[in-house]
């Protein structure tokens, strides 16, 4: 994984050259600086925003993702608009935007702009402060325009007198009934349980062909949607490495039926294996057996061991559950990557500690390639190597192991 991180990372630097500087650090030769920022699993890659930390980047750590991801990045938080022409520009956009309109002198414009740093990615933010339209201080939202019909905006008008980050915090970013997903609000969306219909959309270059999908799974999502399933449709172009690796599913480019998918906050996963009917049957059939418990999950995993008997044991997803939730057993267990260097060299070193306590009857030393495994519930592995306790009597509270180098 940290070669192929690299590859898209220095492929992404060479494409955004010019507008946003990307910069890597050895945390093999430069060991403090990577425990100054809490790198203890790599790769682990940082946003820094005027010379300050901004946090850890979590967008895709493909090429085509960090560029898109950092392109949100730029730019003000919140754009000045002058004239109304900047208000109808700023608006034409498919993506959910929220308008400020402040009297001059006011003070609420900077608790906007501050609301504004902490939500841009969730929403596009704009503001006036010449009030070429209203006396009040006045929010727009603008919500995803596809949500409705092409091309139609639908407007929210707030009259906002105090507390306006709070308001914007607590903001509901509700996209209607079936919502676009794209690589930006993925991570919004997927808060709730949700099932994606994945085809050939695209407003602007297939506008009759987006809609007429997005409305049979809209006319299906209506009988459904106060079960506790979100619905939204995406870009299979967008997703097509996430729908191989995670579930299991090639898209041919040549096809033009959706495929569904469901993944909730539990992260358990299914898929659709009936072909998508244009009547909304199928999916209707799909729907039925989730809500009924039919339905098998999809887990990536590999084949179990025959033979598992060495000091460090190999896991795989399917027998994750199984070895380390032993209720007697105390269970460390390391996430790693093939390809990873640092965890190559973690390996002798782990290995021999197995070896000193194999014969404890109480505790099982293992790893699992966290590359070619669907990672459990309750294990946060963004980097390797990662390293999890899970002693007696805790198996729901696996305790997080920081490596030092």
């Amino acid at each position: 994984m940290l070669r192929v991180c690299t590859s898209h990372f220095a492929k992404a630097a060479s494409r955004l050259k010019g507008s946003v500087q990307l910069a890597k650090v050895d945390c093999t030769a430069n060991p403090d600086t990577c425990k100054g920022f809490g790198a203890s699993a790599y790769p682990l890659l940082k946003v820094f925003r005027n010379g300050v930390d901004a946090g850890s980047y979590t967008g895709p750590r493909t090429a085509d993702g960090i560029v898109q991801y950092m392109r949100t990045q730029t730019g003000p938080d919140s754009v000045p608009l002058r004239t109304e022409e900047d208000l109808q520009a700023f608006i034409n956009n498919y993506d959910p935007s929220i308008v400020g309109f402040f009297p001059p002198g006011s003070t609420g414009l900077p608790e906007f702009l501050k609301a504004a740093a902490q939500l841009r990615e969730q929403f596009r933010f704009a503001h006036n402060v010449v009030v070429f339209l209203y006396r009040d201080v006045v929010v727009f939202l603008y919500r995803d325009v596809v949500v409705f019909l092409y091309r139609d905006v639908v407007v929210f008008l707030y009259r906002v007198t105090c507390c306006i980050s709070i308001y914007l915090q607590c903001l509901s970013p509700r996209y209607g009934t079936c919502p676009h997903l794209t690589l930006e609000n993925k991570e919004r969306l997927r808060v709730r349980d949700l099932l994606t219909v994945y085809y050939d959309l695209d407003y602007r270059r297939n506008p009759t062909g987006s809609k007429y999908w997005r409305n049979r799974v809209m006319k299906v999502a209506s009988r459904y949607s106060s079960r506790g399933l979100s619905f939204a449709v995406a870009n299979k172009h967008d997703f097509l490495s996430e729908l191989e690796e995670d579930f299991g599913l090639g898209m041919s480019e040549a096809t033009e039926l959706p495929v569904v998918t469901i993944k909730t906050r539990l992260g358990h996963k299914f898929t659709m294996r009936e072909e998508f009917t244009r009547d909304g049957s199928s999916l209707e059939r799909f729907l039925d057996d989730y809500f009924s418990g039919l339905l098998k999950r999809f887990i990536k995993s590999q084949t179990v061991p025959e033979i598992n008997n060495s000091p460090v044991k190999v896991l795989v997803a399917e027998s994750f559950e199984e070895v380390v939730n032993q209720p007697e057993k105390d269970v460390l267990v390391q996430f790693f990557s093939p390809r990873c260097p640092h965890c190559k060299k973690l390996t002798p070193v782990y290995t021999e500690l197995a070896e000193q306590l194999y014969l404890d009857p109480n505790l099982i030393i293992a790893e699992m390639d966290a590359t070619a495994n669907d990672v459990p519930l309750g294990y946060d592995v963004q980097g390797f190597p990662t390293i999890y306790f899970a002693p007696v009597g805790k198996k729901d509270q696996p305790i997080r192991y920081e490596v030092t180098h």
